[in-house]
């Protein structure tokens, strides 16, 4: 394995035998009591991201106040670093090539990833002022990105580089590679953060954590009905995440929703039903499923990258 790797060589730990809290029966279904919860890597400053390369058997991640990319290697447990200069990245996704698209605080931009290891910019720029700093990202069957733009990474030098807002207000994004139009796809947050889309694409579930920044703002789930060009309506609140607020998420082949929280991992309906918890001995920030069975619950917590078997798989869209 890499030097990086031997150096960093991480064997997984049970932090606990039963993690899961159950608050509805129909929680069961979707739990393995027999699966603990493993803490597979430490030492981060804020760990968020987290991208499953099926194909590689390894888990990217984000380590944002450290500014680089880590990979975790399910074969050998081993975990090195993948870029060490990230600007700051935050949010990752694949897109429908398996091209790693990634979130850049300091740049304020939306990369791709090549084959041959060039950044191509997909974003950085609205109506000729620079974008806050692009949080999260997802990329449709389409093949069109969808992005929140919070200004978390412009607030402090911690995240990016403090600077100040271009952007009239916090935006969700669509970028449209095909033409390379960018467009506002909605304007009516405080601060957009995870979004993921229903196994159908017909919902696109967005995050607001307006209350980190002000225990008066919002911090719930929304959920856009989506048509076929790619327009949303709607916007209903579909659950109010406490404690904390809810930051990534991701949903699995049933349609629940599975976020992060700051007790742990809260599991919800698509009507908004808190089906569970999995608890987490800090903060989460994200997730995302992978493994050989897509039932592998990868959780970033603060400083730490666990992860836990479900009996559910991830969702996978059309």
């Amino acid at each position: 394995m890499p030097r990086a790797d031997r150096e960093n060589h991480t064997m997984s730990e049970s932090c606990t035998t039963d993690p899961f809290e159950v608050l509805d029966r129909r929680f069961r279904a979707y739990i393995l009591p027999i699966a603990g919860l493993e803490r597979l890597h430490g030492g981060m400053r804020w760990a968020e991201g987290p991208v499953w390369f099926a194909d590689l058997r390894c888990l990217l991640w984000s380590d944002i106040p450290n500014n680089r990319l880590l990979r975790w290697c399910e074969e050998t447990g081993g975990v090195g670093v993948f870029r060490p200069d990230s600007n700051f990245a935050n949010g990752n996704t694949r897109d429908r090539e398996g091209r790693l698209v990634t979130c850049e605080h300091r740049t304020r931009r939306v990369t791709r990833t090549e084959p041959d290891g060039r950044l191509t910019v997909l974003a950085d720029r609205y109506r000729g002022r620079r974008l806050n700093s692009p949080n999260d990202v997802v990329v449709k069957s389409d093949g069109t990105v969808w992005f929140t733009d919070p200004d978390y990474g412009i607030a402090a030098d911690y995240e990016g580089g403090k600077a100040p807002r271009e952007q009239e207000g916090c935006f969700l994004f669509r970028f449209d590679p095909r033409d390379g139009a960018l467009s506002v796809a909605a304007d009516d947050f405080d601060h957009p953060n995870g979004l993921a889309f229903s196994p159908d694409e017909r919902v696109l579930y967005v995050a607001d954590s307006g209350w980190i920044g002000t225990e008066e703002g919002p911090r719930h789930i929304r959920a856009f009905a989506v048509d076929g060009d790619n327009r949303l309506s709607g916007g209903e609140v579909v659950t109010e995440v406490a404690p904390h607020a809810p930051d990534g998420f991701r949903v699995d082949e049933d349609g629940n929703i599975w976020t992060s929280a700051g007790d742990g991992v809260h599991c919800y309906t698509p009507s908004g039903d808190l089906l569970g918890k999995v608890r987490v001995p800090e903060r989460v920030g994200n997730v995302a499923f992978g493994g050989a069975m897509r039932n592998r619950l990868f959780i970033c917590g603060h400083s730490s990258l666990y992860s836990v078997f479900l009996n559910t798989r991830g969702a996978q869209r059309p």
